[in-house]
C-alpha cells in the first residue's frame, strides 16, 4: 500500500501469512550441524533450459502427429526419456548427501568468517556437480564440489562478521544440475553452530597504560659453586631463556655443573590495568576497540593484564586461556 507521501506500508494480512510461511519453514528445517538430505527435504524443478526443452518436445510431438512421421515419434520419446531420467538423476545427486558443519573460529568484526561443510556421499557412487552458497546479501558466491563413490569432500564458505557478538551462522543452499542442465534440486540447511565476533582492534592505538607493581619480595639468597649469589636459582625445566644467566653457563659446561636462572620472585611484579575508564571520553564501541587492541597488545608483550569493565572483572593473568576470556568478555559485552 502507497501513501501519499510516498511511503510504502504493508498491509497487516501479508505479514501476518508471512510469519506462518516462516513458522512453518523453519519448523521443515530445524537448525542442525548435521543434515542427511532425504525425499522430504530435497525439492526439484526443470530450469528454463528444461522448460524450453518440454517445449521443444511438445512441438516435435505436434509435428509428428500431423505429419505422420514415425521417426518423429521415436526423436520425440527418446528425448522424452532422457529428460525423465536426467530429472531422476539430477535428485539423486543430493538425495542421500550428509552434511557436517565444523565449528568456526571466532574472528574480529570486520574479518572473514571461514564455514567449513564436510559431505559425505554414503555407499552410494560417485555425485557430481554439488554448490554451495550462503544466503546473504548481494551477489551469491557459489563454491562447487565433487564426491567420491563412499568419500568426503569438504566445503569452505566465507561471509564478513559485521558486527560483534555471538550470532547464527547464515542459511546454508545447496544445489546440482548434474547431468544436463534440466533440472534443479536443491536444499535448505539451517546450521544450528553460531559465531563468536571480537571487537575490532583500534588501529593505531595509543600506547599501552602504566603497570603499576604490586608486592615486593625480600632477596634470598642461593648456593651455587660453593658461594652465596643472590636472586639466583638453580635451572628448572621450562625456564624462558631470557631468565637463564648465560655468563655462567660456559663455566657450568666446563666444570659439569648445572644452568642457573635468575629468580624473579625476589622482584616487584607488575600487573596492567585494562579499565574501561581508561578509554577517555570515546562511544561505547570505540572503547571496546581501544580495549582489544590494547588486550593484544599485552599479550605481544607477554605483560600481565587485568580487564574492568562496567558490571565485569577479569583477574590479572596472561596466556591462551586469559587471552580468549578477554577478549569474549569485550565480544559479549552489552
Amino acid at each position: 500500500m502507497l501513501t501519499p507521501a510516498g511511503i510504502t506500508l504493508r498491509h497487516p494480512a501479508s505479514d501476518r501469512w508471512r510469519r506462518r510461511w516462516q513458522a512453518w519453514w523453519n519448523g521443515r528445517h530445524p537448525r542442525s550441524d548435521t543434515l542427511e538430505l532425504t525425499q522430504r527435504n530435497v525439492y526439484i524443478l526443470p530450469t528454463r533450459p528444461g522448460w524450453l526443452f518440454a517445449l521443444t518436445l511438445l512441438v516435435l510431438l505436434l509435428a509428428s502427429i500431423n505429419y505422420q512421421l514415425s521417426l518423429g515419434y521415436v526423436l520425440t520419446f527418446l528425448l522424452a526419456g532422457a529428460g525423465v531420467v536426467s530429472m531422476h538423476v539430477t535428485h539423486n545427486v543430493l538425495r542421500g548427501l550428509t552434511l557436517h558443519l565444523k565449528p568456526p573460529t571466532p574472528v574480529h568484526a570486520g574479518d572473514t568468517v571461514a564455514v567449513e561443510c564436510v559431505l559425505s556421499g554414503g555407499s552410494g557412487g560417485a555425485r557430481h556437480g554439488i554448490g554451495l552458497r550462503l544466503v546473504q546479501p548481494g551477489e551469491p558466491r557459489w563454491s562447487w564440489a565433487d564426491v567420491a563413490p563412499g568419500g568426503h569432500a569438504t566445503v569452505t564458505l566465507a561471509f564478513t562478521a559485521a558486527r560483534r557478538g555471538r550470532g547464527p551462522l547464515p542459511e546454508i543452499v545447496l544445489e546440482t544440475r548434474f547431468p544436463l542442465g534440466l533440472f534443479r534440486a536443491w536444499s535448505h540447511w539451517r546450521p544450528a553452530a553460531t559465531v563468536l565476533v571480537y571487537p575490532r582492534p583500534e588501529q593505531p592505538a595509543p600506547p599501552l597504560p602504566a603497570a603499576r607493581a604490586v608486592g615486593s619480595g625480600g632477596a634470598t639468597a642461593r648456593s651455587q659453586g660453593g658461594s652465596e649469589l643472590e636472586g639466583i636459582r638453580g635451572y628448572r625445566r621450562g625456564d624462558p631463556l631470557k631468565l637463564v644467566v648465560w655468563k655462567k653457563a660456559a663455566r657450568a659446561l666446563e666444570t659439569g655443573g648445572e644452568l642457573v636462572s635468575r629468580d624473579t620472585s625476589s622482584a616487584s611484579r607488575h600487573e596492567l590495568w585494562l579499565d574501561w575508564t581508561a578509554t577517555g571520553p570515546l562511544a561505547p564501541e570505540d572503547r571496546l576497540s581501544r580495549l582489544t587492541a590494547w588486550l593484544l597488545a599485552s599479550e605481544r608483550g607477554g605483560v600481565a593484564w587485568g580487564l574492568r569493565l562496567p558490571g565485569r572483572e577479569l583477574e590479572p593473568g596472561q596466556g591462551e586461556a586469559q587471552r580468549r576470556a578477554g577478549l569474549e568478555a569485550l565480544a559479549l559485552w552489552a
